[in-house]
């Protein structure tokens, strides 16, 4: 898996063979295809690795802190931990998603966990009746869902943007898009 992390890194993954991934682990190929039939194997496993990073595995707690403006808050600067914790693979995963099946279905299936995520935090900022006054929860997901994703992190990662300022810009945003006033 680390080889893999590394050729996603440095742009190389899409035109390398199973033998150079087996070469840059220091592997056989052969003790490499006991364990992955092929590269879209490959990417499935580092896709799998990435569910487990920590800021994910909170978020799912976040998202439901009994104090609806800490789950948003807290929620949305997960997002971005996760983001920038993994920016060198995701933009490399992101970028071949055309030509990769292993990365569009890992797109996918990210896209759909973060949107049960955030439905699940829309629905808990209605019901502690924090949702801005005539806003729909189903226009606060939408909203959360554009606040968390992977091309607005890095859109404001190459304006230069920090982490802890892009962080702070989102949860700005979240608060004056989604929150009555208090």
């Amino acid at each position: 898996m680390e080889a893999v992390r590394e050729l996603l890194a440095d742009g190389s993954f899409h035109v390398s063979t199973m033998e150079e991934v087996a070469d840059r682990a220091g592997i056989s190929r052969a003790t490499l295809y006991q364990h992955f039939r092929s590269r879209v194997d490959l990417l499935d496993a580092i896709c799998d690795v990435l569910a487990f990073n920590p800021a994910l595995v909170e978020i799912r707690e976040a998202v439901v802190l009994p104090d609806a403006d800490a789950a948003l808050s807290e929620t949305l600067a997960l997002a971005v931990r996760f983001w920038a914790s993994e920016d060198t693979i995701l933009s490399q995963l992101y970028g071949v998603v055309a030509i990769d099946p292993a990365a569009a279905d890992f797109v996918v299936r990210q896209r759909e966990d973060r949107r049960n995520e955030m439905k699940r935090l829309a629905r808990h900022l209605k019901a502690a009746g924090r949702l801005r006054s005539g806003l729909s929860e189903r226009d606060a997901h939408d909203q959360l869902m554009v606040l968390t994703s992977y091309e607005t992190f890095s859109e404001l990662r190459h304006a230069g943007r920090s982490e802890q300022r892009i962080t702070g810009l989102l949860q700005e945003s979240a608060r004056a898009l989604l929150l009555d006033p208090a």
